[in-house]
């Protein structure tokens, strides 16, 4: 399966730490890969290097072949990679709409402004019943929806998705896991990463463990819930 994001070999310091050792992921077409670790394993800052806000010390990130490494944050966007960061960040002075709207004003691609909205709430249908709200008059959950769609709302090839589950509850995890599925099944390609290894979505196809700033696992569901050792360090098992 061809990649559509490869990422070989990076490093990454932030300040006088180095965060990232020698990473190397890779998310084929139409794939849903997940990355798992503990809090401080270094998710967020593969994801935000990803995205242009880390500069790498050394290694390559391409997309779709193309080399991105060290590219302007927007012009990341701009190529086809939506990122829903880790605390949701979206306009609280803005309704769900004009959230979703913006979007749209950012890359342009072949489907209309339109389009790209009605597809978003046909993903999240609870927000085209709060479309006139505020981000500041949205639950937990539906923030985390929302920054979702309005990283879909770009018409993106693949959607870098940090910690959407933290915090939520019980009842709104599976409901944002089916409209992740139904993203995929739309043909677009999703790298998750999250920290609690009971909230990764059944249909992923590839995880990765990091630990410590260094991938130390990398396959199926089934052969990670069958390694002990690496399952201890996710998960706690005994």
């Amino acid at each position: 399966m061809a990649g559509v994001l490869e990422v070989k070999n990076l490093d990454v310091y932030i300040k006088a730490s180095q965060i990232l050792r020698d990473v190397s992921v890779e998310v084929g077409e139409k794939e849903v890969v997940s990355l798992i670790g503990r809090n401080g394993a270094g998710k967020t800052t593969l994801l935000r290097s990803i995205m242009g806000f880390n500069k790498p010390a050394s290694g390559t990130i391409k997309f779709r072949g193309k080399e991105i490494t060290g590219m302007a944050p927007y012009r990341i966007a701009l190529a086809g990679i939506g990122f829903s960061p880790e605390e949701s960040e979206i306009f609280a002075d803005l309704t769900t709409l004009e959230n979703i709207e913006i979007a749209t004003w950012m890359r342009q691609t072949s489907r209309t402004a339109e389009e790209r909205i009605n597809l978003a709430y046909s993903v999240f249908p609870a927000l085209e019943r709060y479309r006139t709200r505020k981000g500041t008059q949205i639950s937990g959950g539906e923030r985390k929806m929302l920054s979702v769609a309005r990283a879909l709302a770009m018409d993106p090839h693949i959607l870098l998705l940090d910690e959407c589950f933290e915090g939520l509850s019980p009842v709104v995890i599976p409901q944002i896991a089916e409209s992740i599925h139904e993203i995929v099944r739309m043909g677009r390609s999703i790298f998750i990463a999250e920290s609690n290894i009971y909230h990764v979505p059944d249909f992923v196809d590839k995880i990765y463990v990091i630990e410590r700033g260094e991938i130390i696992f990398s396959g199926k569901t089934q052969e990670l819930l069958n390694d002990r050792a690496v399952l201890k360090i996710v998960a706690g098992a005994a």
